[in-house]
């Protein structure tokens, strides 16, 4: 059976051939594989985002499959349809591109939200309904979709009901200046990008996912997941918020910002235990543990949750973000000795 580090190793060697950089991005999109989850890439216009999700799919040997999300785009663009046949007076089912493997929906927020929620029982039951009849989705199934930041006009933001349904939200970053200039020296002087060849497959992935099973997580590792989770709905907590009551964890109110403003309207959701369970889980397997220590779950703590809790107005008027909040959970919350 192949390990961790070495299933890692070399997908990431061969992305690496068309994408420099953004090493924890891929790590990430890795550990989402492994929970069965799916992805959120946010960052600005010429990124790599989607030429990293290509190499993703083309590294794993799966099927990919790409829609571009426009305004005028349709449910049935995105999940199929039926179609009349006048020859035998007969319908056929037509699959729309969401019957692949891994499937990337770029520019998400730019359609509307009927298609949006198109993509909603495809995510969770892996099985979408056209003409009334359930077709399940092949295994493995994921989304891995992007979105711009700056763009406001044309844009239709995804409802939380969505945005919850995504293992992490990673923000994708600028490279480096070695790595960027790493980019003109290899393909400044080229025009074709490089062709990568499958090293794995769906079925490996399926099979190494009752390895990362097998993975040990104690009930401290356990207690400490849920007080992360939990301390983000007690933030949110009105009646906290106004008294400075302590926290269930035992670590102090910090719903205000000193002021009496409440800087979460609301709390991370269970799925959030559930995705540091079991991207820890995965994150572990690929570092090459057989267990999940607290130290990983900090390292996973803003990718998962980042987009499951909802700011108030008094925190965006003070420019505060996400992450600045879930840093002060991690940092009130006691960690586990073990």
């Amino acid at each position: 059976m192949i390990s961790g580090p070495d299933w890692s190793k070399k997908l990431r060697a061969e992305i690496g051939q068309a994408v420099i950089g953004q090493d924890a991005v891929v790590e990430r999109l890795l550990v989402a594989l492994l929970a069965n989850g799916h992805v959120l890439l946010e960052g600005m216009p010429g990124l790599a985002k989607t030429l990293l999700v290509r190499s993703l799919g083309t590294a794993l040997g799966v099927q990919f499959e790409r829609i571009q999300f426009t305004p005028d785009l349709l449910p049935s663009d995105v999940v199929g349809t039926m179609i009349f046949s006048p020859k035998d007076g007969a319908f056929s089912t037509h699959r729309g591109p969401i019957f692949a493997n891994l499937v990337l929906a770029d520019e998400i927020n730019r359609a509307p939200a009927k298609v949006q929620s198109a993509l909603l029982e495809a995510m969770q039951e892996r099985q979408v309904t056209i003409g009334g009849q359930s077709h399940k989705l092949p295994q493995p199934f994921f989304v891995m979709a992007t979105q711009n930041p700056i763009e406001q006009e044309g844009t239709y933001p995804l409802p939380e009901a969505q945005t919850d349904r995504f293992l992490f939200k990673l923000l994708v970053d600028y490279p480096s200046a070695d790595e960027e200039a790493a980019m003109m020296d290899r393909w400044g002087q080229v025009t074709q990008q490089p062709e990568l060849k499958a090293v794995s497959t769906g079925d490996e992935l399926l099979t190494v996912r009752a390895e990362v099973d097998k993975i040990h997580v104690s009930p401290a590792v356990q207690a400490y997941i849920l007080d992360l989770v939990r301390g983000t709905r007690e933030l949110a907590a009105v009646a906290e918020a106004r008294t400075g009551a302590p926290l269930s964890n035992g670590a102090p109110a910090g719903a205000t910002n000193g002021n009496g403003k409440r800087l979460l309207n609301f709390g991370a959701s269970p799925r959030a235990s559930l995705a540091l369970f079991q991207a820890g889980r995965g994150l572990a397997w690929l570092r090459g543990s057989d267990y999940l220590s607290p130290a990983l779950v900090q390292e996973i703590f803003h990718d998962c949750l980042r987009h499951r809790v909802g700011l108030t107005y008094e925190a965006e008027a003070e420019e505060l973000s996400s992450d600045r909040i879930l840093a002060q959970v991690l940092e009130r919350t006691p960690v586990p000795a073990k």
